[in-house]
């Protein structure tokens, strides 16, 4: 068995000697102070739209069809409602983040009665408009409801 550590050779002890001297020599203040913070240039955020399944374009390319069913599905998820988590209903947490509900979220109900967070089921119906836990049309729902009132 031997020691792990190497002996001190010369060209050791001329890198100290080398620190040594640098660090006494007269340096400016413009060399000590800190670099400027890191600022990352603002841009404007553009909402991204899936149009299709596997389909996803910025609100700046969509055609005017697009944009017209766009803001359709967007009425009609307006319309479902919405509530304030307050632990009555038997589910516990939302399929889709699989986080687990806290009072007073924020939550959505569907027409088949499933519950989720209000931002969880928002998008997920602005790609499908199923439920995420039984898949059932929720636009062919909440048509019906419309043509019986």
């Amino acid at each position: 068995m031997g020691n792990c550590l190497q002996t001190s050779t010369s060209d050791d002890i001329n890198l100290l000697r080398d620190s040594e001297s640098s660090n006494t020599r007269d340096t400016s203040p413009e060399q000590l102070d800190p670099p400027p913070p890191y600022q990352e240039a603002v841009r404007p955020t553009v909402p991204v739209y899936h149009t299709a399944p596997n389909v996803t374009r910025p609100a700046t390319q969509l055609t005017e069809e697009e944009q017209v069913r766009i803001a359709q599905r967007i009425g009609l998820i307006q319309h479902l409602p919405t509530g304030i988590y307050d632990g009555s209903k038997k589910n516990r947490e939302c399929v889709i983040c699989m986080y687990e509900f806290q009072y007073g979220d924020t939550v959505r109900f569907l027409p088949c009665m499933h519950t989720y967070h209000t931002h969880c089921i928002d998008d997920w119906l602005m790609r499908s408009f199923t439920c995420p836990s039984c898949m059932e049309p929720v636009d062919a729902a909440l048509l019906t409801t419309y043509e019986t009132n």
